[in-house]
């Protein structure tokens, strides 16, 4: 089957990376959000990122020009109804994906595929909610999304074969790369990697070294290219509390109780870098 439009739901960071890199892949992009603020906000975040990619040489003005020409803003989800595959990337809070995924599934054709960005929720549970769930899969994007290569694709218990197939075709289309991971609580890449960044939030807690001295152990000594509490900083500290609460919940396994300092700087208000302030200032 030919895909020609994806919907985007959701115009936040996530949201708008994945409609920069369909819309540059040649796709028409339907992204909703829930104000026109909201939408006019994503859009001029695309047009920022493609902005970078023109001062290094990566594009020129006229690309630039059809990219941001491809991706259709709006509030409404009446919007979405010609879309191949619906993508839904909001926060990551249960009862807000379900509710947004029971307006995907009103507004849309029966044979459309939906998908959910979710980083941590069950790809059953949420599938459960639609009238469709065989043609429900979890497609896990990476932040930055137009620099990360990989596509993560999870499973439910209901997702067909066919589903999965063409979800794998759109990831190639789109010039990413998918590993299936089973339907588990953070499925395969943050199952390793939250837990770790959680380790170094309670290293510093514990005052083993400061925030930097962490962080260049880990570039230097484990070859990592960012830090784990920049890293933190860059996926935003109440995600990352989300994530490790599903952990806690779910495997009911005190290993991943999520640190005290983390929970502390989410009641601050101290988000990283979308509040200007994290483990660092950002200005």
């Amino acid at each position: 089957m030919n895909m020609e439009t994806i919907g985007v739901v959701g115009a936040g960071t996530m949201g708008n990376g994945i409609a920069q890199v369909c819309a540059a892949a040649g796709f028409g992009v339907v992204m909703v959000d829930i104000s026109t603020e909201a939408v006019q906000q994503g859009i001029a975040a695309v047009s920022i990122s493609l902005d970078r990619l023109m001062k290094k040489g990566k594009l020129t003005g006229n690309e630039k020009g059809a990219i941001v020409g491809r991706i259709k803003g709006t509030t409404s989800y009446a919007d979405l109804s010609s879309a191949d595959i619906v993508i839904e990337a909001a926060t990551e809070n249960e009862a807000i994906k379900l509710r947004i995924l029971k307006e995907i599934d009103a507004n849309v054709d029966p044979s459309t595929v939906i998908a959910t960005n979710t980083s941590s929720i069950s790809i059953t549970r949420l599938a459960a909610a639609t009238r469709r769930p065989e043609k429900f899969i979890g497609t896990h994007f990476f932040n930055p999304v137009p620099l990360m290569e990989l596509v993560e694709l999870v499973r439910g218990l209901q997702t067909s074969d066919e589903t999965q197939t063409r979800v794998e075709t759109f990831v190639k289309a789109i010039g990413k790369t998918a590993i299936v991971a089973r339907n588990s609580p953070g499925f395969a890449v943050n199952r390793i990697l939250c837990p770790m960044i959680n380790e170094a939030i309670f290293a510093l807690q514990e005052g083993l070294a400061s925030a930097e001295e962490i962080d260049t152990g880990m570039k230097l000594g484990c070859n990592q290219p960012i830090g784990p509490l920049a890293l933190a900083d860059l996926i935003g500290l109440d995600t990352m509390l989300s994530v490790m609460e599903v952990f806690y919940t779910n495997f009911n396994d005190s290993k991943y109780r999520p640190a005290p300092m983390l929970r502390e700087m989410v009641d601050a208000g101290y988000l990283g870098r979308k509040s200007g302030r994290g483990f660092y200032s950002y200005s």
